[in-house]
């Protein structure tokens, strides 16, 4: 039987996605799952101030303001003490890609649970480090694929799988803005970040895995700032493709969403539309009600509900090692094509 307690969250990061999970974990408890913000750590001391100005083009945490107070909070710029304090019990690791392996192993061996942002690593090894770093040490480390939590993506997951619909025959997704205008340096070098295909892309890669199994073969066209990959699955639908970049205009605002045809309907998702979620069948068109939260709310309540069940949660490590391996192989693809 499940048992709720408070948990102490610390934020290591706190960048745009460091700030983006303050708010996360404030709205997990505001839903049912109690948790409450004990330190946060950032080698920028301005940071540990709690103040913040806006930044990025999409998600909570990003208005500006005072993001928590730093008499109540406590504040760390060694990475080693903010993980022995005491009241860090589950850690957000919200730094460059990098370094998130080191920094959750080190993590995982003082005592903490983790959530860490994506991608994992570039690397599928590091990410298996981590995975064996994971099982030695008895805690839980989650990779932070918040598409799976997003309500839009949730919905149509659960339709794929109970088959309300019938089976699906073309599931097209699409990802893409302007280069993100925070920490510029790391996101305008491949080989920090990825490109879009590992920092962006990633979500819909995962999230079609997630639905339809590991792919037969994937081909990719583009460049790792804007590609689209089509998946082939012996078993499966016909058409699978994905669509990411943020190659676009500066000012060209984020927009993500998929077309999904089953054998019986039509579900569209476009970001900012009204309604968002369309269901298209006999001829008619209806709203589909979403719940209010977003993706990064939901895998928050998710690793909540996980360790308060005492069970593991989902996605897992041994997901991530077989996600990057299945990007490795598109951005093969795409170095395949010589102009």
């Amino acid at each position: 039987m499940s048992s709720k307690r408070e948990w102490g969250i610390g934020i290591l990061g706190l960048g745009f996605m460091g700030r983006t999970h303050i708010n996360a974990w404030a709205e997990a408890a505001r839903l049912g799952q109690p948790n409450s913000l004990v330190a946060v750590c950032d080698a920028d001391q301005q940071r540990l101030t709690g103040s913040t100005e806006a930044a990025g083009n999409m998600g909570p945490g990003t208005e500006g303001g005072q993001l928590f107070d730093p008499e109540v909070v406590s504040t760390y710029s060694d990475p080693a003490e903010f993980f022995a304090d005491p009241q860090v019990e589950i850690v957000s690791i919200c730094t460059h890609t990098n370094s998130h392996v080191e920094l959750a192993c080190a993590a995982l061996e003082a005592g903490c649970h983790v959530l860490v942002e994506k991608p994992v690593a570039l690397i599928p090894a590091e990410v298996q480090r981590l995975a064996d770093a994971c099982e030695a040490s008895e805690r839980v480390c989650m990779p932070a694929m918040c598409l799976r939590f997003w309500p839009g993506w949730a919905w149509l997951r659960e339709r794929i799988a109970d088959g309300a619909f019938g089976p699906v025959r073309s599931a097209v997704f699409r990802r893409v803005s302007a280069q993100p205008d925070w920490s510029a340096g790391f996101y305008r070098s491949p080989e920090q970040s990825g490109g879009a295909l590992f920092d962006l892309h990633v979500h819909d890669a995962d999230f079609v895995r997630w639905c339809f199994g590991p792919p037969d073969g994937v081909t990719s066209t583009g460049t790792v700032d804007h590609l689209t990959t089509l998946y082939r699955f012996a078993k499966g639908p016909d058409h699978v493709t994905a669509e990411g970049g943020w190659d676009h205009t500066v000012g060209f605002g984020f927009s993500m969403g998929y077309t999904v045809i089953f054998e019986q309907a039509t579900a569209v998702f476009l970001s900012g539309a009204e309604p968002e979620l369309t269901l298209i069948r006999g001829g008619e068109s209806e709203e589909v009600e979403l719940p209010g939260h977003d993706g990064y709310t939901g895998e928050t309540v998710h690793l909540l509900e996980a360790l308060n069940g005492n069970r593991a949660p989902v996605p897992t490590l041994e997901e991530a090692v077989a996600l990057t391996t299945m990007i490795q192989a598109e951005r093969a693809s795409l170095a395949s094509w010589q102009r």
